[in-house]
């Protein structure tokens, strides 16, 4: 169960790094594109691997390393989009959810992976955990709303609704990409050294920073930052988000070469908590950035979470 302790790990870093990062797009930043060209062009620095596990891929597996670096960038950038947009504690917990049913049917066609029984009543307990742990609203109204919103969706969207679109929007296309790169990587994994594919394909991503040069109002908003850069402490604090955030990266991409890339999907339930957590301790000092509605309802239905949560490790590890 190497790979379970690694991933539980390694959602506990991410669900840090999701705060941090939304507090820097909020205050330091206020560009998806942006934030994703700093965040993907450190990723060059992964080749310092290769001094230590010398390793080099046929054209074909090179190939495949750089689509999945590409699309792991494209994933960030409607990721951060999302993130920008809504409070963290909203936009995590829709992708989180998505991910893993993406990952599911993806993994199932392209890598012929099947969920034993025990994994699936686990898969399924989970997935019931990670919802009632990230949705806020408990009162039954709110299904007339989402059908309403659904209806308008369809049509013609009514203003107050397109914030609403936009997050619905960047969030499922951020997740079917999340999925589509977990479900890639584990295939690089199943027949390259986990390691060396790794490093590789972050080639791809860096290709992918230096194409959104060549689109000018992106240049220019970089170049922009670039420019009005504040003072070194909050480059420190970029810097030491981003090296958790890799370290964070590199642990999931290693939980996903030894384990079922589903399985660990949706154990996504336990950085819902983890994040629910950081929020509530931060959102004291910065309301404006982090919020978290908490009322008598919502309480009960997050501890609930937390029990069928608890529950679906138990019988994963059982």
């Amino acid at each position: 169960m190497t790979w379970l302790l690694v991933t539980i790990v390694s959602y506990f870093l991410n669900a840090g790094v999701y705060v941090a990062d939304k507090f820097l797009l909020s205050k330091k930043f206020h560009s998806s594109i942006t934030y994703a060209f700093y965040v993907g062009v450190w990723s060059i620095l992964n080749f310092v691997i290769l001094i230590f596990v010398p390793y080099m891929p046929s054209l074909k597996w090179l190939l495949i390393d750089i689509l999945a670096g590409g699309i792991f960038l494209l994933t960030i950038i409607f990721w951060y989009k999302a993130l920008h947009q809504s409070e963290a504690t909203r936009v995590v917990p829709v992708v989180g959810v998505l991910t893993p049913i993406f990952t599911l049917l993806l993994s199932v066609i392209f890598l012929n992976e099947n969920l034993s029984q025990k994994h699936f009543i686990s898969f399924s307990v989970l997935m019931i955990g990670g919802a009632l742990i990230s949705v806020k609203q408990t009162k039954v109204y709110i299904f007339s709303s989402v059908i309403n919103r659904a209806r308008d969706l369809l049509g013609k969207v009514h203003v107050r609704y397109l914030p609403t679109q936009r997050l619905i929007i960047n969030s499922t296309i951020s997740a079917f990409c999340f999925a589509a790169y977990y479900v890639l990587i584990k295939y690089i994994y199943s027949h390259e050294p986990f390691l060396g594919s790794f490093v590789w394909s972050r080639l791809g991503t860096f290709i992918g920073v230096l194409l959104i040069l060549l689109v000018p109002s992106w240049r220019e908003s970089i170049a922009e930052h670039q420019q009005n850069a504040e003072k070194k402490t909050n480059i420190y604090f970029f810097l030491g988000v981003r090296i958790i955030a890799a370290a964070a990266f590199i642990m999931l991409n290693w939980a996903i070469s030894l384990g079922n890339v589903a399985m660990v999907n949706v154990l996504q339930g336990a950085q819902y908590l983890f994040l629910i957590i950081f929020v509530l301790i931060l959102s004291a000092k910065f309301p404006s950035i982090y919020k978290e509605e908490l009322g008598r309802g919502v309480i009960l239905q997050k501890i609930a979470g937390v029990i069928f949560v608890s529950w679906g490790l138990y019988i994963l590890i059982s």
